[in-house]
């Protein structure tokens, strides 16, 4: 294990940075047109990307007014884990391409802030040194480990291991990508990762097994999908460690009451940020089926369009415990470094704080499903 490196240099922000979105437009500027490619891009057409911030927009707020309001907070819970707001940084891969703190520079801002950081397996920072950077850190927000099940169950149980040995307080198994999506806006750039920058954290994974093909077989079904977890997976992975396992890409109500009766306790209702399938559901129109079937023993996350204070409010009224953020944050990185991100997620946060006030809630118990209008 390496040493983790000293906190990073502040940059400074950009004096017309108001918002999440003046982020994106700083960070075009600044970054390799290929690494753009590969970080905003998506899926074919892009529409679930599109898809994806319509549905929040869609959705409108009925604020109620002369409401008591002093002394209220935005704090929460997860898995009995206090939180100081409902805001948590998604597993986003090799960050040092947007800049070269990458995932330590996150990491610090997730602490200063008091968010959630989940950590990408193809993390471009060694894993134990993300968690060295921030574990000792009492008013951090909770450290969680994003897994990839890879073909080796031996490397993968390893994995998790180091995960729980760093400090890692939850397991958060991605199961939405048993293949990448047709990346077509990352194909054109002919995106290719630089020297110097790799998954680490799988530097020591074994080659796959070569599987021969017969004639006419499929290189992705007759192959690679072989490899592709299931349901076995997911008692197989709970009986590897005692932390939380949460499931990360869970759109369809059946599968989040398949997951709860396997003990999963927490689902991610995301749809990959639009990086896998085209025209996959919206999330914000996908949660509330998915919030009512796993029931409330199961926390409930969402992904995936997260822009303004006001969306955190809807995904709060929509059932959601918590919401996470992904591109926006790597745009703010690209764009400041640590310092970026950091403010990134106190605008998201004092947003929040905005939007409760003005719709009359003092607590996110406050939050029900009466803050969104709904015609008669």
């Amino acid at each position: 294990m390496s040493s983790a490196p000293p906190v990073p240099d502040l940059q400074e922000i950009p004096a017309d940075t108001a918002c999440l979105a003046d982020y994106e437009r700083h960070a075009q500027a600044r970054l390799d047109p290929a690494h753009w490619a590969y970080l905003q891009g998506g899926a074919a057409d892009e529409h679930t990307i599109a898809a994806n911030l319509q549905a929040w927009r869609e959705l409108t707020l009925h604020p109620r007014v002369l409401r008591r309001l002093a002394d209220g907070h935005t704090r929460t819970a997860l898995f009995d884990r206090p939180m100081a707001h409902p805001i948590l940084l998604a597993p986003v891969a090799y960050q040092q391409l947007a800049h070269p703190d990458g995932e330590i520079g996150v990491a610090y801002a997730a602490a200063a802030q008091e968010a959630g950081l989940v950590l990408s397996t193809q993390s471009s920072t060694p894993l134990e040194d993300v968690a060295d950077a921030i574990v000792g850190d009492a008013d951090r927000g909770p450290l969680w480990m994003q897994l990839y099940l890879q073909h080796d169950r031996g490397f993968t149980r390893e994995l998790v291991m180091r995960a729980v040995a760093a400090g890692y307080e939850a397991i958060v198994l991605t199961v939405d990508a048993p293949t990448s999506g047709a990346r077509d806006r990352e194909r054109r750039a002919q995106f290719s990762l630089p020297s110097g920058i790799s998954a680490v954290n799988l530097r020591h994974l074994p080659a796959r097994p070569e599987r021969p093909l017969a004639v006419g077989q499929s290189a992705l079904f007759n192959d690679l999908l072989h490899d592709a977890p299931s349901w076995d997976d997911i008692e197989w992975l709970r009986a590897q460690t005692r932390l939380p396992i949460v499931l990360k890409g869970v759109l369809h109500e059946d599968d989040a009451r398949q997951a709860a009766s396997l003990g999963v306790k927490g689902l991610i209702v995301s749809n990959h940020g639009g990086r896998t399938l085209d025209t996959a559901v919206a999330t914000a129109t996908a949660l509330p089926r998915v919030v009512e079937a796993a029931g409330p023993d199961v926390a409930v996350l969402v992904d995936g369009g997260i822009r303004r204070g006001t969306d955190v409010l809807k995904a709060i009224a929509l059932g959601a415990r918590a919401v996470l953020i992904g591109r926006p944050y790597v745009h703010a990185l690209a764009t400041a470094g640590a310092l970026g991100v950091a403010h990134c997620i106190r605008l998201l946060r004092d947003e929040l704080e905005i939007a409760m006030a003005l719709s009359g809630c003092a607590t996110l118990a406050d939050i029900t499903p009466e803050v969104l209008y709904r015609p008669r």
